[in-house]
């Protein structure tokens, strides 16, 4: 499968959502980067010194702020923050559906974007590593969580590349790209 095909199955209308539409969790938003060829996605092991969420495997993104006019906004000023890499516009291609976090209550909206390639990232004082994962072989990795600490939510997914264990409110964004994938016949 190449990015073109990829493509083709994430790209959807961007509506993003109105701010005044607040309820009981901080808004936030990442973004989904794919590039290549034979695509690879980019996640980020996040800084063992944060507050919330450290040490676990994310998107590049991060809370809503009032200088920012929508989410999309937000995820990439966040991603330009934490990578040093510059996304437009131009380049998402598409939005899925917001999934929320069991403990911190963060409302996250996931946007795509694809590239044809990334330069040299450099991580900021919020990121451990930067991970360039092949997609397609991670998607397959796929399981039910059954950890009971995680299991506050009906639906529960793991994802694994190499060490590392990718669960919560990222997994539940990946198995979006899994399924819709899926439906194409792409996996």
């Amino acid at each position: 499968m190449d990015t073109e095909q990829i493509r083709s199955v994430l790209t959807s209308e961007i509506h993003t959502t109105q701010l005044a539409e607040l309820d009981e969790n901080e808004l936030a938003s990442v973004l989904i980067i794919i590039y290549g060829k034979d695509p690879f996605v980019i996640m980020t092991e996040k800084a063992k010194t944060l507050k919330v969420h450290a040490g676990e495997i994310a998107f590049p993104g991060g809370k809503w702020c009032a200088k920012d006019k929508d989410l999309l906004e937000t995820a990439i000023r966040e991603t330009k923050e934490e990578l040093r890499l510059e996304v437009s516009k131009e380049q998402v291609v598409g939005k899925l559906d917001s999934v929320i976090t069991l403990n911190s209550k963060y409302k996250i909206t996931p946007f795509i974007a694809i590239l044809d390639t990334v330069p040299s990232l450099i991580a900021n004082s919020e990121v451990e590593s930067i991970l360039h994962i092949p997609l397609i072989s991670f998607l397959n990795t796929m399981a039910e969580d059954n950890l009971p600490e995680h299991r506050s939510i009906k639906e529960m997914y793991t994802f694994t590349f190499e060490k590392h264990n990718v669960w919560g409110a990222s997994a539940r964004m990946l198995k979006q790209i899994n399924t819709l994938l899926s439906k194409k016949n792409l996996l």
